[in-house]
């Protein structure tokens, strides 16, 4: 497969780029809008070329598809782009700012007859389809509820629009609570329909919300507890499933590494869950290939990315206005 990146960013430098190339991938071009940036990425990575221009990548006929990991705001934009080109799209989260934006690119790519993916990494973890596989075949009998705690210190490095740009799409909410959405979707096979929340700005963000508390309902009956923060250097991560029968307790999983445990609770004792340690971001470019070759699915599709924008975008909702809120899909 032969890529164009559309933004010369951390997550592809850190992540993508080696994730691509693991699974036989070449990169032609990357777009940036700083032209010194673009030429200096481009030349660190060994990417042919660089170009302030998107329609120079878009229209380039030996580029199969796009990874965006632009600025929240101008994922819609560069995705229906890529998308009316002809060009399969994988996108970072948020897949857009609203749920209607999302749900027109996930119906132009429909239409248009190319793969749109989004890339949640966390459901491509190891330890995440363990919990996944416990929690479908009964190991915990009737799930009850689930605490998420994502609450993190943002690296400074990291900081920059994501704490002070409200239009760019900052803030935790569209940073981790998406993410958080997500995973629970994923684990559990169903979508929360009401949230309640609270957030705050609590030391380091300006204009947009840096910590954000919420409980969410699900159709099962299961209560989702779900904590992101900015702020916490010291707090770790985690996920936990309690259910009827046992619990499921995830510690440090909700990463962009293989890593942390995983245990199982009953009445039996304890005992360590073992799971594949792969490279989250392989496994996802691996199954967006496999998407585009015919031979598989995305982890995470178009429509996955627009159900957890709707998550977040209810908890946002919630929390401003200080009550319940139904969680709009789109239908």
């Amino acid at each position: 497969m032969n890529w164009g990146l559309v933004g010369a960013s951390n997550i592809a430098t850190e992540h993508m780029i080696g994730a691509m190339r693991a699974n036989g991938g070449e990169i032609l071009c990357v777009f940036s809008g700083d032209e010194s940036h673009g030429r200096n990425f481009a030349s660190t990575h060994g990417i042919y070329e660089a170009t302030t221009q998107i329609d120079a990548l878009l229209s380039n006929s030996q580029i199969d598809s796009v990874y965006i990991s632009s600025t929240n705001e101008k994922h819609f934009p560069q995705a229906m782009a890529a998308i009316e080109a002809g060009k399969h799209v994988l996108c970072e989260k948020p897949l857009a700012l609203s749920v209607a934006d999302a749900r027109t690119m996930v119906d132009a790519a429909r239409k248009r007859g190319v793969i749109l993916a989004t890339n949640h990494h966390l459901r491509n973890a190891g330890s995440h389809t363990a919990i996944r596989d416990m929690i479908a075949s009964g190991r915990i009998g009737k799930v009850l509820s689930m605490r998420v705690h994502h609450a993190v210190f943002l690296p400074l490095y990291l900081q920059g629009w994501r704490i002070n740009d409200a239009s760019a799409g900052g803030g935790v909410i569209s940073d981790i609570t998406v993410h958080d959405a997500d995973t629970v979707r994923f684990v559990l096979g169903e979508d929360p329909f009401e949230v309640c929340a609270i957030s705050t700005a609590s030391g380091m963000s300006s204009g947009v919300e840096d910590s954000c508390a919420s409980v969410w309902a699900m159709p099962s009956g299961a209560q989702i507890m779900a904590h992101e923060s900015f702020t916490h250097a010291f707090a770790g991560t985690g996920i936990e499933a309690h259910g009827s029968d046992g619990s499921i307790i995830g510690r440090g999983i909700m990463t962009q590494q293989p890593v942390g445990t995983v245990e199982l609770v009953t009445q039996s004792g304890r005992e360590g869950v073992p799971y594949s340690a792969h490279s989250l971001y392989s496994q996802s470019v691996k199954r967006f290939a496999d998407a585009v070759s015919g031979t598989g699915t995305p982890a995470a599709d178009g429509m996955d990315g627009l159900k957890s924008l709707a998550v977040a975008e209810a908890v946002k909702q919630a929390a401003a206005a200080g009550k319940r809120v139904r969680v709009n899909y789109g239908h």
